[in-house]
């Protein structure tokens, strides 16, 4: 995969995450915040660390490579005003890809009127997540899909070892489709033609599906 640029926004907790990863994955990443420390914290995993006041448009201005990236995402969360602001003046400037992290319910709306449309929400995210793997002991992760129907990964039930997909029917029976299954010993999973794949204790399956569905499986 080709290297990108990204510009990470207000320096915490979401935006160590994300530059740590991002950086491991091969790409270029900018990170900017009003905070000298928190910039130099940074400073030795990134490509660039900016001290910058994103608030103010003339500093953003004067930093050219802004507008070059393939997205800024701006991680400001519970300073409202700040992380207002710093979209107005990304918009202004003319950047072509903004992400931005929300607080609350009140903040993506705003967000929204603003015209962005790629927002994150760390905390609910976490904790709905979190609930989900309550819900459903086996499942390893959750990803919400579209309203009503989620992406689950579980560990392979006990009762579908030693069979296949062919054999348990789960679309037939649940109306859930598993797109892919993972060895923990292989690099990567399996996708495509699997419906032969015999089944084994340590897999992991990727479902896919209506949420009422998957919690007829997990049953």
């Amino acid at each position: 995969m080709a290297s990108r640029q990204f510009v990470i926004i207000g320096l915490g907790n979401s935006a160590n995450y994300l530059a740590r990863h991002l950086t491991s994955l091969g790409h270029d990443i900018m990170v900017i915040d009003s905070h000298p420390e928190k910039v130099q914290d940074f400073a030795s995993m990134v490509s660039q660390a900016v001290v910058a006041d994103s608030t103010r448009k003339k500093q953003l201005a004067s930093i050219p490579s802004l507008t070059k990236a393939d997205s800024v995402i701006v991680c400001i969360g519970s300073n409202l005003e700040a992380s207002l602001l710093t979209i107005l003046n990304l918009k202004e400037l003319g950047v072509k890809h903004i992400i931005a992290k929300s607080s609350s319910a009140e903040h993506t709306s705003i967000l929204e009127k603003l015209g962005v449309t790629d927002i994150f929400h760390p905390e609910r995210d976490a904790a709905i997540s979190l609930a989900e793997r309550l819900n459903r002991p086996n499942m390893v992760d959750f990803l919400p899909f579209m309203e009503g129907y989620s992406i689950v990964e579980i560990v392979c039930p006990k009762n579908f070892v030693g069979k296949t997909l062919k054999t348990l029917s789960l679309t037939h029976k649940y109306g859930v489709q598993v797109i892919a299954i993972r060895d923990p010993q292989e690099p990567t999973p399996k996708i495509g033609n699997i419906a032969d794949v015999i089944l084994q204790e340590d897999d992991v399956l990727f479902i896919i599906g209506p949420n009422e569905a998957l919690d007829k499986l997990k049953d």
